[in-house]
């Protein structure tokens, strides 16, 4: 049986495996993870190291380049918020990004803002993933944000 064969699972599994991936993967790195009961906020879990405080997190998941998104009503740009972001490449161990919300405050090629005012789309903040823009997400894997958050 090959190991890491993405397209064998469906999207609610892909998504399930990435919350779960990231909630191990914090645990490894010392981290308290409590699950929220209700995801009504946008918020899949929050997490402590030591006596710091308390993160919120959102996870996303992809197992291709493109778009990803929160709608800002669920996403609100603060301290404490992150979206973790799971890539899936078949054949190949997930990777982790864990973005401050924050980071949204100045827009980039990577970092994308949309209103859609006059349309019916809600507003929301996106991650542009592609080629082109790996290096810069590559600044947000998970080893580097928390290095920067745990110290």
């Amino acid at each position: 049986m090959k190991r890491y064969a993405w397209s064998r699972l469906n999207t609610q599994q892909v998504g399930a495996y990435a919350e779960y991936f990231v909630k191990m993967e914090l645990t490894m790195y010392g981290f308290q993870v409590y699950q929220t009961e209700v995801d009504d906020r946008g918020i899949d879990f929050v997490a402590r190291y030591d006596n710091h405080d308390f993160i919120e997190v959102q996870v996303k998941s992809s197992r291709t380049n493109g778009y990803i998104f929160a709608r800002k009503e669920h996403f609100s740009l603060r301290k404490n918020l992150f979206m973790a972001v799971v890539l899936f490449t078949e054949g190949v161990a997930p990777s982790i990004f864990l973005i401050p919300a924050l980071a949204w405050e100045n827009p980039t090629k990577l970092l994308i803002s949309r209103d859609y005012e006059g349309l019916k789309s809600k507003p929301e903040w996106g991650l542009n993933v592609s080629g082109k823009n790996m290096p810069e997400l590559q600044g947000y894997c998970l080893d580097a944000t928390l290095k920067a958050i745990c110290v």
